[in-house]
């Protein structure tokens, strides 16, 4: 009798309160781990993204009455100015096919030219090529405007040892955006070059030493064994440097403050322009939100189209 009762009380279902205590007790530290992260989470980017797109449904006014206009915005952003919004998209495009294609390319010979090295040289280049990381691109944005300068620029300098006039660099419209995009792509890409030596280092030495069995040369082992077994941190790299080429800002606000017409508008200085400087709020988080939707739609391209099934 005392099994059979055993064995019913083991049976009835448990009170809601008991549930609620029983999982506490068997995660509550784990979540509590995790409640900071959380919190901060919530607060500075749940929160703010979801109050941003409300923003973007209203005509929003700090003092006064905000009013809803539905999807106004978002047909305002691509009708006013003349379009500026559309020529900012196809700048922004441009900088970010050109950047990050050569970021990754640059990165990768790096990575592929450091890693033969011994462990102590490994080190020094790594950190050596690391050190644009920890320098803002502010003050990288400065110096490429000096460097850039019509007068005493040191580009000019070194075509006028070959007899070439002086450049306008970042006055002249047809060329200012391919200016700011090759400051970029000569920047060393310091976390490209970190991470994909990282990668190329966990693969086993054992798959080097079977191709070379079967007379794989040095270019048929990158290109058969690295580059398929380093695909995972490619994808990675791939898509933090589009979102950071999309958010472009920084560069454009330094190296051309008052702008050149429309020829180096980008999305974000678009943004700014509406949001900080018109104080057209509205535009300027419906603007946001379809940099948002770029972004994510871009990223899960790039994540059916690189992602990896190899694993070792």
């Amino acid at each position: 009798m005392a099994n059979v009762a055993l064995e019913k009380s083991r049976r009835s279902p448990l009170s809601t309160g008991s549930r609620i205590r029983r999982f506490f007790r068997r995660y509550g530290w784990g979540y509590a781990f995790v409640l900071p992260s959380m919190l901060t989470f919530t607060i500075f980017v749940l929160i703010p993204v979801v109050w941003s797109f409300l923003i973007s449904l209203q005509d929003f006014r700090l003092r006064g009455n905000s009013r809803w206009v539905g999807i106004d915005n978002y047909v305002e952003a691509f009708t006013t100015q003349s379009g500026v919004f559309v020529t900012a998209l196809g700048n922004t495009l441009y900088y970010t096919v050109l950047t990050v294609t050569a970021n990754i390319f640059v990165a990768l010979i790096l990575s592929s030219l450091i890693q033969p090295l011994n462990k102590y040289a490994q080190t020094f280049f790594r950190a050596a090529y690391y050190l644009p990381a920890v320098t803002s691109a502010v003050i990288i944005a400065m110096v490429w405007r000096w460097m850039y300068n019509t007068q005493w620029g040191f580009l000019n300098f070194l075509l006028s040892l070959v007899g070439l006039g002086p450049v306008r660099w970042l006055s002249d419209p047809n060329i200012a955006l391919n200016s700011i995009t090759l400051s970029t792509i000569l920047t060393i890409p310091a976390t490209g070059v970190v991470l994909f030596s990282a990668a190329m280092g966990g693969i086993p030495k054992d798959f080097y030493e079977a191709a070379e069995l079967d007379g794989a040369g040095p270019i048929r082992k990158w290109w058969n064994i690295t580059l398929p077994l380093i695909k995972s941190t490619t994808l990675y790299l791939v898509v933090l440097y589009t979102i950071a080429s999309f958010e472009v800002f920084e560069k454009v606000f330094v190296m051309v403050p008052s702008g050149v017409g429309n020829s180096t508008q980008t999305i974000v200085t678009q943004i700014y322009q509406n949001g900080f400087q018109q104080f057209r709020y509205g535009v300027a988080a419906a603007q946001a939100f379809i940099l948002f939707l770029i972004i994510a739609s871009v990223a899960v391209v790039q994540f059916r189209l690189l992602r990896s099934d190899v694993e070792y």
